[in-house]
């Protein structure tokens, strides 16, 4: 399963009513999203209003789309308050910076203003390689060259160790589809209590313990969660 097919199946089965996107690039993920309310952050958007415009005949959804061509962060300062004052956000992809504080930083902006059965999805939170899992200036330096995770994937393991107030996995597919909600829990001898600990783990460390520090997952389990609704 595709973070696109996850996404519209869970807006469909729940019902959602407002979907934010960061980091949407040319929109291949973003365009097709049938939902109510849609939002689009990113500082390069990859399209223009020729490309919008093709794209709202396609998809309806498209034509009361918001666009903010701008960093996530200041998005959550500047315009998020208003935006999300009175309805909150059902369902967000984070797809932005693959580096753990960029993405931390989205996963807490986006929690704030979540709905109370609202899910927040993660891209790139299973690594397969060493390579995939490099910083963005190692990737820079090989010439934008392979694919690239980041370390996500700390975010789910910060997560996992710091918020009792949420629940997060990993679905085993698309790169590692992280799925975070609003559920209280109780966390046990905690590992990894702080962002300090956190960013020292290698990538080393993530995956002679993999399922363990992503709580990762099987499609299956992943099914079931849709259909809990």
């Amino acid at each position: 399963m595709e973070r696109l097919q996850l996404i519209q199946q869970l807006i469909d089965s729940r019902k959602f009513k407002s979907y934010l996107e960061i980091g949407v690039l040319g929109g291949n993920n973003f365009f097709p999203i049938k939902c109510s309310k849609k939002i689009a952050v990113d500082p390069d958007f990859r399209f223009n209003w020729r490309g919008r415009l093709g794209e709202t005949l396609k998809n309806s959804s498209n034509i009361k789309a918001s666009f903010f061509e701008t960093t996530s962060d200041i998005f959550f300062e500047k315009h998020a308050p208003q935006l999300f004052r009175e309805a909150k956000i059902d369902i967000a992809l984070i797809d932005g910076m693959h580096e753990f504080e960029f993405a931390l930083r989205d996963v807490l902006n986006c929690l704030k203003y979540l709905s109370n059965n609202g899910v927040i999805i993660l891209h790139d939170c299973n690594p397969q390689t060493k390579d995939a899992a490099c910083s963005f200036n190692e990737w820079k330096d090989r010439g934008f060259t392979g694919f690239w995770n980041g370390d996500v994937w700390k975010c789910i393991t910060y997560l996992k160790d710091n918020r009792p107030d949420v629940n997060v996995f990993v679905a085993d597919c698309d790169h590692g589809l992280g799925v975070v909600t609003k559920s209280k829990r109780e966390i046990v001898h905690p590992e990894f209590n702080s962002i300090e600990k956190v960013k020292t783990l290698t990538y080393q460390d993530f995956n002679s313990r993999r399922k363990e520090m992503i709580n990762l997952q099987s499609v299956s389990f992943l099914e079931d969660f849709i259909k809990r609704g």
